[in-house]
């Protein structure tokens, strides 16, 4: 496993060179998962060869350009593209499968709470994109959800410093009550529009 590393070295040095446009890139493409870009990004912070504000920035731009490319292929290509090529960027049929039913259960919300859970950050984009959902909510239910991802992130591989590497472990801490939180978003989304139906209905 020793070349994975020297791999991973290899790009984050090529990350650090190109300063925050490295950041939007890696981000953009996700080569590397998007928690070690940013944790690295941090890294940056601490050296002082990015601040903590424009890391953030960048990290949550790429992090929307590339939910845009998921949308575009979903809306303009379907699921079919996703179920040859998928497995060339780690999305595998189960999980379109769920965040398909994810959409058509709990609609639009489920963009903003998906964000907080790995792997299905980056499916649920593409039922969106599927259903044609609108584009300028869509945008800004993945901003909204990016920012304080990159923030969480960007601050531990600052605080962590020299250490950063170790942000699985640190993260733990941090990424399983975002996703309760999440939850409990999702659970208030679910019932507000239980009730909004209900009231229709009378």
């Amino acid at each position: 496993m020793d070349w994975i590393r020297e791999v991973l070295h290899d790009l984050l040095l090529w990350v650090e060179s190109l300063g925050y446009y490295g950041i939007l890139i890696g981000l953009l493409i996700e080569v590397i998962p998007s928690e070690i870009v940013l944790s690295f990004g941090g890294y940056l912070v601490h050296k002082g060869e990015v601040t903590f504000w424009g890391a953030v920035l960048f990290g949550t731009l790429g992090a929307i350009g590339q939910q845009w490319i998921l949308y575009a292929i979903g809306r303009y290509a379907g699921r079919p593209f996703f179920d040859k090529y998928g497995k060339y960027i780690k999305l595998k049929p189960k999980h379109l499968d769920l965040s398909e039913k994810w959409f058509q259960k709990y609609g639009a919300g489920i963009v903003f709470t998906a964000r907080f859970v790995p792997v299905m950050r980056q499916a649920i984009s593409i039922p969106a994109g599927i259903a044609k959902m609108n584009f300028w909510l869509f945008t800004l239910l993945t901003a909204i959800a990016s920012v304080p991802w990159s923030i969480m992130f960007v601050y531990l591989g600052y605080t962590l410093g020299d250490k950063w590497e170790t942000i699985d472990q640190e993260a733990a801490k941090y990424v399983q009550p975002a996703i309760l939180i999440a939850v409990a978003l999702l659970i208030g989304y679910v019932l507000f529009k239980y009730l909004k139906s209900r009231g229709k209905s009378v």
